[in-house]
């Protein structure tokens, strides 16, 4: 049974497993979050992520056999720097990655020493919270060229029909500035487009021109954050979006995508 292909909010942080003001910020994304693992066709034998906060020269991906945690953020009360996400690595799975990319023309290489970083164990932690499935992380390449990143999901696309779940850990906005201003009217306008783009016949070409979308710049002032979904969504070939997450967070239009 083939697994569908996911693009997710990741939060703020460790959001989720802190007190926010207002209390209910991210309580909508958690319950988002939370309720994916029951709409897989059945449970995934691994994960491949691919996360905002790795960038490489060429796209790597991590092969450790038990992946520490790598605490990348700032500023955050002490317990959530104690957080624990115990979910074991994949070297073999890492190797297949690799002689995929390989296959595709795309250069690819293992990192055996990295672990996971909070745009993996942080979501994961609410959608496997058993951490009982194994996960492997793919970085992102400098440059973020969109076409790039989408080739490199299309080159992974069979993983899925081994029943390997795909997804890309993001977030559909990703101005800091203005989140914490909270109720910019460009995000709405941003995501708009960015959801009628990913169920159009033409997604590959408005994606790999997301640049000259209404309010780009002003969602995306560094696109790392957008750059997982060009994965997802070439791994999804031509399968049309199957479902979507919307919310509103401060003010702030956010969403999720499945494909398949």
């Amino acid at each position: 049974m083939i697994q569908p292909t996911l693009y997710i909010p990741h939060g703020g942080g460790p959001c989720f497993f802190m007190d926010w003001d207002p209390p209910d910020t991210w309580n909508k994304m958690a319950a988002y979050l939370k309720s994916i693992a029951a709409t897989l066709p059945q449970k995934p034998k691994a994960v491949v992520v691919i996360s905002a906060h790795w960038e490489e020269p060429e796209f790597t991906v991590t092969a450790h056999p038990q992946p520490a945690l790598i605490y990348d953020y700032f500023g955050f009360p002490d317990h959530t720097y104690q957080i624990t996400y115990p979910a074991a690595g994949a070297p073999a799975l890492a190797g297949q990655v690799c002689d995929l990319l390989k296959k595709n023309g795309i250069p690819g290489r293992q990192d055996k020493a990295r672990g996971f970083d909070h745009g993996v164990f942080i979501p994961f932690k609410l959608i496997f919270p058993e951490a009982d499935i194994p996960i492997i992380q793919l970085s992102l390449k400098h440059g973020f060229d969109p076409a790039e990143h989408l080739a490199v999901g299309k080159a992974l696309a069979p993983l899925r029909n081994d029943n390997i779940l795909i997804v890309g850990s993001g977030m559909s906005y990703h101005n800091l500035r203005r989140f914490f201003r909270g109720n910019d009217p460009g995000s709405e306008i941003f995501d708009s487009w960015l959801t009628q783009s990913v169920t159009s016949p033409e997604r590959d070409k408005l994606l790999t021109a997301w640049k000259s979308a209404p309010a780009a710049h002003e969602a995306h002032p560094r696109e790392e954050h957008l750059l997982p979904l060009m994965v997802a969504a070439g791994a999804a070939m031509d399968e049309e979006m199957a479902s979507a997450y919307h919310d509103s967070v401060n003010g702030i239009a956010i969403s999720g995508y499945r494909f398949g």
